[in-house]
């Protein structure tokens, strides 16, 4: 779910009714009828129904549909439709920050530190290889994203190697695809690609090295994902936007953790 998505259901939450009926149902130990939370909101059933059905559209609810009275087979009534929470998270922060990633990647270096590598060496490798990772998944979907445009032309080769005719404009425009769905905002810039927005920049502030070293990692890990052998991530901060920025090298070379 994009962004815009999340906070269009958030921002729906503003309609008293359908509020009402979000916080009476996440208020309950198990999803509820439409005519419980209709009766519990003072409500219609069909007014209930629109708003339920509402959420659910929207991603703040769950649907569900189970016979109430625990019977089955004929006779035993049509299943009941139920509501309860979400086990997706919602949550919305403009502009874009991914402090669950950084949670996860300190997670995994904090568990690779444990036999002896350096923690700022471990949480590198670690975002290397998420991003390497997330790089990989997509080059080999490249699924549309609004905030990049729309999808590359074409995947890249599925064991990683670049297509032949690729050069480094072509290359720019894939990890720009891929690092806006990251949040990154990427501009391009002559022949090199800024990224407008950190994702970590609350932690980057006050963690500086540790933070945009792992950025840099993970920068480098996507290009090396997408195959791209003609980018380099280099490590320039400036505080008006995210301290890695997206370079052509001539002669290419991969990525260098």
């Amino acid at each position: 779910m994009s962004i815009s998505e999340q906070a269009a259901g958030i921002g729906a939450l503003a309609d008293p009714t359908r509020r009402a009926l979000y916080e009476h149902v996440i208020a309950q130990p198990d999803a509820v009828t439409r005519e419980s939370a209709a009766d519990a909101v003072g409500v219609p059933v069909h007014v209930a129904r629109f708003q339920l059905d509402r959420l659910v559209d929207l991603g703040l609810l769950d649907a569900e549909f189970r016979r109430l009275s625990g019977r089955s087979g004929p006779g035993a009534g049509r299943p009941s439709k139920l509501y309860r929470r979400t086990e997706k998270t919602i949550a919305v922060s403009l502009p874009p920050r991914r402090f669950d990633l950084a949670g996860h990647l300190l997670a995994r270096a904090i568990e690779r530190s444990a036999d002896g590598t350096p923690i700022d060496a471990a949480l590198r490798d670690a975002a290397y290889t998420e991003g390497d990772a997330y790089g990989t998944r997509v080059r080999a979907d490249p699924a549309p994203d609004p905030a990049a445009g729309g999808a590359p032309e074409r995947a890249l080769p599925r064991d990683g190697s670049a297509a032949p005719e690729d050069d480094a404009e072509q290359e720019l425009e894939r990890i720009r695809h891929a690092l806006a769905g990251q949040g990154y905002e990427p501009r391009p810039v002559d022949d090199e690609l800024v990224l407008a927005n950190c994702p970590f920049h609350d932690l980057a502030r006050t963690h500086t090295d540790l933070i945009c070293g792992m950025n840099q990692a993970y920068v480098a890990g996507v290009a090396e994902g997408l195959g791209c052998r003609h980018l380099e991530a280099r490590l320039e901060p400036d505080v008006t936007r995210c301290c890695v920025v997206i370079r052509a090298e001539d002669p290419p070379h991969p990525p260098v953790r």
